[in-house]
């Protein structure tokens, strides 16, 4: 490959795609076998590809032990700096071979996108390479003749033909694998964004304003598509949307620089070549993520409200509650599942306590008694997180298996002066990727049914207390 030591020191130069394709597969394999082995010798922990990208998950009982957590990321910080170091210099020396923008390096450190611009590099020809046979060379004289020349009808090729590709993938990764994770999420409106905009400056550059904003356009016509042929509700589109809508942009910025760094030689090849790659690897990528056995972090909810009652009168309350006025907020009548009343069968260690939600009922076998001070309970049984908004009857499959209510409890701490501070606290495992972008809504959404319990439980304590005064 002709390569020189200090070919991993300085960023001046170039290096050509199979040098960089080699280079780059051999480090992260010698990385993540040595990742493993600190990992599992070091720390008794496991450790996957998806680590990488899944930071503070997955780290198991050390969690909990602040120092052993800190000393465990220095030591993967400290053995990552040198790979870190080689990547980015490879990085910027194959972004000037092939004539792009040194600053998408950036992408380098963006998770998931870095592995499909790492392909991207790898199979982008140098500046001065001869770089298609006869047969590509016909493939791209056909291209030239379906793709429109003018701005307006290649922006309309770009996100149409982009759009449809992109129900089809989310199908078979929704519905037919039950996938909601990174490829889902991150890298399809990465093609989107990426693949509309190399389609629309197929003939000619186009502004980085127009590139953004037929990238936009892209995800919110996919978007709309979704909800058209009966894939998904309008909720978890809204929910979806901002997420997607940064990735694509970064896609179409992507697409922007290439467009416009792509070379005389053959500058429509290289687009597509770009396309073709991102699109080939999804579904690999989708692949990997199936395969591999990710297990969600335990989200922890707590929300808490002072009731002007005694703790014995509290207790009372919460142990189970009447029916709750109907929702006022506009969350809850957009058909996310909320709380409406509760009910216990028997008393102590035990017995069982079912809230029943606008959906079904959960099931609570309580696990702890202490009146009046706590009640914990598991969860056994939950029902739908919500009634999907859509024209048609929508049942995707994460309205029943992707966010997991594993436990329960309720705190009480008695006020000087006859109060109550009231605590309400929910774990749970959320299974959309990426969890802290996920864990954002979910966490919302606990909040607020905990908002409508705990007020409820606060206004009959404090009512049952004037009664008794009276």
């Amino acid at each position: 490959m002709g390569l020189h030591i200090l070919d991993f020191l300085t960023w001046r130069g170039t290096i050509d795609r199979k040098a960089y394709f080699a280079v780059g597969v051999i480090l992260f394999a010698v990385k993540h076998l040595l990742d493993r082995f600190i990992a599992s010798f070091g720390f008794d922990l496991p450790w996957s590809v998806f680590n990488y990208w899944l930071v503070g998950e997955g780290t198991g009982g050390i969690d909990d032990k602040p120092l052993n957590l800190l000393t465990f990321y220095a030591t993967m910080l400290a053995v990552a700096l040198p790979f870190i170091w080689v990547g980015v210099v490879l990085t910027l020396r194959r972004l000037r071979d092939i004539g792009w923008p040194l600053w998408l390096v950036a992408l380098f450190f963006v998770p998931f996108l870095n592995l499909l611009f790492f392909l991207i590099l790898s199979f982008a020809p140098s500046r001065k390479t001869d770089y298609f046979a006869p047969s590509e060379n016909r493939f791209l004289a056909a291209m030239d003749r379906i793709i429109p020349r003018s701005g307006f009808g290649s922006a309309v090729a770009g996100v149409v033909v982009t759009t449809a590709f992109t129900v089809a993938i989310t199908a078979l990764i929704a519905q037919g694998l039950g996938n909601y994770g990174w490829g889902l999420f991150v890298g399809m409106p990465f093609f989107l964004g990426l693949s509309s905009v190399l389609v629309y400056g197929y003939h000619a550059p186009r502004s980085v304003g127009k590139c953004v904003g037929i990238s936009l356009l892209s995800v919110l016509l996919a978007s709309a598509a979704l909800i058209a042929v009966a894939l998904e509700g309008v909720i978890c589109i809204i929910m979806a949307a901002p997420l997607g809508a940064m990735v694509a942009m970064i896609g179409g910025v992507t697409g922007y620089a290439i467009q416009r760094g792509a070379h005389a030689e053959a500058p429509s090849g290289v687009k597509l070549r770009a396309v073709a790659v991102v699109g080939l690897a999804l579904p690999l990528l989708v692949a990997i993520e199936q395969i591999e056995d990710r297990q969600p972090a335990l989200r922890e909810v707590r929300t808490s409200v002072t009731v002007n009652a005694s703790p014995e009168e509290v207790w009372e309350k919460l142990i189970a509650f009447s029916e709750l006025e109907p929702p006022g907020e506009l969350m809850f009548r957009t058909g996310i599942a909320y709380p409406v009343h509760a009910e216990i069968d028997g008393r102590g260690v035990g017995a069982v306590r079912r809230c029943v939600f606008s959906t079904g009922a959960f099931v609570e076998p309580i696990e702890v008694w202490e009146e009046p001070v706590l009640l914990k309970f598991g969860v056994t049984a939950q029902p739908a997180v919500m009634d999907e908004m859509s024209p048609y009857q929508v049942r995707p499959p994460h309205l029943n298996n992707y966010l997991r209510s594993k436990r329960g409890q309720f705190h009480l701490t008695r006020l000087p002066g006859g109060g109550t501070v009231l605590e309400g606290t929910t774990w749970y495992e959320n299974s959309f990727w990426p969890a802290d972008y996920w864990g954002i809504w979910s966490d919302m959404i606990i909040h607020r049914i905990h908002g409508r319990v705990l007020e409820h439980i606060r206004k009959e304590a404090e009512a049952s207390k004037m009664r008794s005064r009276i």
